[in-house]
């Protein structure tokens, strides 16, 4: 008889991981229960559907059921999982479309359940007009908004996102596009704070040259509402704010109502346990994505770091790992980029005040240098920093901030994170030249020469 794999949860771990099994093993059944309409779809993609920069939603959707289907995969939309059974080694699964309760049995189980968005808990945050940019459905619903604000009888609204984060900055961009009023409301002391202060104060300025107000360490205090239930403000610690729409980007966490109900168990992240194999301490039970977590190879401990690139990778590997492979996530540096507006903003490996806390004794450098060479049309400044351990001379960290240039750059420090390379082997690199593509010495190498001298 064929093992029965069961996947919870269709989106980028669980569908890599329902695509992987399926090439590897032919004496298999997977079944993918997703609760939602629309399965392995680029979440990522959504901001720039909102502003209109994807014109069909569909563009951002992977793959169609019926090519799973061709796969051997069955995926059941509107599926939700809502009990975990281990004892009987099933799972009891609402049929929302059919309207009807069944169990699904399984012998290798996988948790993808991804995470969820989170809203602060003060008055008002279920009004009307309060929403949040997680899902598939999120997009369509802020789309219709903010396209057809006519029918709120007001244009442009008054927006107020709360959450100064990657999506935060994303979405800024695409309701100012659209032609709305903008305000960011953060509770740290700045935006964009996966960066460091100096870095950080950029973006900032960005968002104030475009018109974004933003307003810093002001924490939520409620929404303000009408008496028909429809949001009217937002009021912080510092100020009352108007509001026809309120976006809440204030943070994820990992889905995992679920694994807690069966006593799957958590690790010191929050997210569900497993190790670089996928595995949970549960017998035939594995996770991946959003809702578990990885080992950062900076400071060698377990890290939550929820981007698409990570979930994908670990589905690939509790796909082949589910039908008897043995293959090994590596880890992560937390490397990520964004566009806010005209600038890319890229970061990887350890902040200085990461760093610090991991007791590293930290070296940094900070220059600014062009992206191509001075005399080359659309030449601009690239802002890089770079940190590095003292003690053994290796490269921890580094960020970027630039027009143009900065995203892409990133990966080459990110590399070297990944080999463990020293400041001097960094500085070694034998990086491209060209006057359209970078000076002759590339930012990178002149901002490793100064944290060379540094150690």
């Amino acid at each position: 008889m064929a093992e029965r794999i069961v996947i919870v949860g269709g989106d980028a771990a669980g569908m890599s991981a329902a695509s992987k099994a399926v090439r590897i093993s032919k004496n298999i059944s997977v079944v993918v229960l997703e609760r939602t309409g629309t399965a392995s779809y680029a979440a990522c993609g959504l901001p720039y559907y909102v502003e209109g920069l994807v014109p069909d939603a569909r563009m951002l959707i992977a793959r169609s059921p019926e090519r799973f289907a061709e796969d051997g995969i069955d995926l059941r939309r509107f599926n939700e999982v809502v009990e975990i059974d281990l004892d009987h080694r099933n799972v009891k699964v609402v049929d929302k479309e059919a309207g009807k309760e069944y169990k699904e049995p399984f012998d290798q189980l996988l948790l993808s359940t991804g995470a969820v968005a989170t809203k602060p808990p003060v008055k008002g945050v279920d009004a009307e007009g309060s929403v949040v940019l997680r899902n598939f459905d999120d997009g369509l619903l802020l789309r219709a908004i903010l396209a057809d604000s006519e029918a709120l009888h007001k244009k442009p609204l008054r927006v107020v996102i709360v959450g100064g984060g990657y999506v935060g900055m994303e979405l800024a961009e695409a309701v100012k596009a659209l032609g709305h009023e903008v305000a960011v409301v953060e509770m740290l002391p700045r935006v964009f704070s996966t960066v460091d202060p100096e870095m950080s104060e950029l973006v900032a300025a960005e968002l104030l040259d475009k018109g974004v107000e933003v307003f810093t360490e002001e924490a939520l205090v409620a929404v303000e509402d009408t008496p028909t239930g429809r949001v009217s403000g937002v009021t912080t610690t510092s100020r009352s704010l108007p509001a026809d729409l309120v976006i809440f980007s204030s943070g994820v966490r990992p889905a995992t109502e679920l694994a807690d109900a069966a006593g799957i168990p958590r690790d010191e992240t929050g997210a569900i346990a497993t190790d670089d194999y996928m595995r949970t301490p549960v017998d035939g039970v594995w996770s991946a994505g959003d809702c578990t977590a990885s080992t950062h190879l900076i400071t060698g401990k377990r890290a939550w770091i929820p981007l698409g690139t990570t979930a994908n990778k670990q589905g690939r590997i509790a796909g082949e790992n589910m039908v008897g492979g043995r293959v090994r996530f590596g880890g992560v540096v937390g490397t990520a980029v964004a566009k806010v507006f005209d600038l890319e903003v890229a970061r990887t490996g350890l902040g200085e005040a990461e760093a610090s806390n991991e007791g590293f004794e930290v070296a940094t450098s900070l220059i600014t240098a062009g992206n191509k060479a001075h005399y080359y049309p659309g030449a601009s400044p690239l802002k890089v920093k770079l940190l590095a351990d003292r003690k053994t001379g290796k490269l921890i960290g580094g960020q970027i901030i630039g027009r143009s240039g900065a995203a892409k750059r990133i990966d080459v420090v990110a590399t070297a994170l990944h080999a463990g390379m020293t400041v001097e082997q960094f500085n070694a690199l034998d990086l491209s030249y060209a006057p359209p593509f970078a000076p002759v010495w590339d930012p990178l190498l002149i901002a490793a020469q100064q944290l060379e001298k540094a150690l």
